[in-house]
């Protein structure tokens, strides 16, 4: 079976390869600029760009299945990969034959009223209404995300902690859940992969500033009505989607310490 993964050298999509290929799939990364580093054994790279749609016809020659685990920038200019780059992507598979395109989207995109997640949630409707078999796959936001966050705003000595609940995944579970679903039948549905726990944002940060040692003050911050409304909802979480080979964030800082000191 050979995989094409989309954003094949992203934070997922590089994982997403790497899980493949350790269970001896063939696999193509497909991305615009080359791989940082190098790819496994029985993976390769092609050269695209789903933009413009440069590269895409050869890339998926031969492809049973696509990933679509690509990202763009958190404003507008996201349009042009989550909903232009989607089309291309699907019109080059349908002339490729693939059989299942797997698109991984992001829990409760359809409920939360910013651009992001507005552009995601019209990526997942261009994948129902088009040529391909497919699944969605949603997942909850990563660890690495959670933990960039908190980073960032330490450095300002105050983390912005307003409280709504959030439920943070590893990326490797996220990515094993993936190659799950794209060897898997197309399921012609959505599916959810979540982290272990639910927990508020002001609890995590507290999570991160204890095992990072990091000062700085937690700072409750108001939140638009509507935006709040939905974050406070629970939408970016799914309690039925517990996926508990997922560390929790907690252990997965004590563990990226422990690797961290280990280097």
């Amino acid at each position: 079976m050979l995989i094409a993964v989309a954003g094949g050298t992203g934070l997922l999509g590089s994982r997403v390869v790497a899980a493949l290929a350790a269970e001896g799939h063939g696999v193509r990364a497909l991305s615009r600029n080359p791989p940082p580093t190098p790819l496994p054994p029985n993976a390769e790279h092609a050269q695209v760009d789903l933009v413009t749609a440069t590269g895409l016809d050869a890339a998926l020659q031969g492809v049973d299945a696509v990933v679509d685990a690509s990202d763009g920038p958190p404003n507008r200019k996201a349009e042009r990969i989550f909903v232009g780059g989607t089309r291309h992507l699907l019109a080059a598979g349908k002339s490729a034959g693939v059989r299942h395109h797997v698109c991984v989207s992001i829990v409760g995109c359809d409920q939360i009223p910013t651009t992001y997640y507005e552009l995601k949630a019209r990526q997942e409707r261009e994948v129902e209404a088009g040529p391909l078999p497919w699944t969605i796959l949603r997942a909850t936001q990563f660890h690495d995300l959670v933990a960039d966050v908190f980073r960032t705003a330490a450095k300002t000595r105050v983390i912005p902690a307003p409280r709504f609940p959030l439920q943070p995944i590893d990326v490797h579970a996220a990515a094993r859940r993936t190659v799950e679903t794209a060897t898997g039948e197309p399921r012609h549905a959505r599916l959810d992969t979540a982290g272990p726990e639910i927990r508020t944002a002001p609890e995590l940060a507290r999570v991160y500033k204890e095992q990072t040692g990091r000062h700085a003050a937690l700072l409750p911050l108001p939140l638009p009505r509507k935006l709040g409304k939905a974050l406070r909802a629970g939408h970016l979480t799914n309690a039925d989607a517990a996926n508990q080979d997922s560390p929790t964030f907690e252990r997965w800082l004590a563990e990226a310490s422990t690797r961290a000191e280990a280097r």
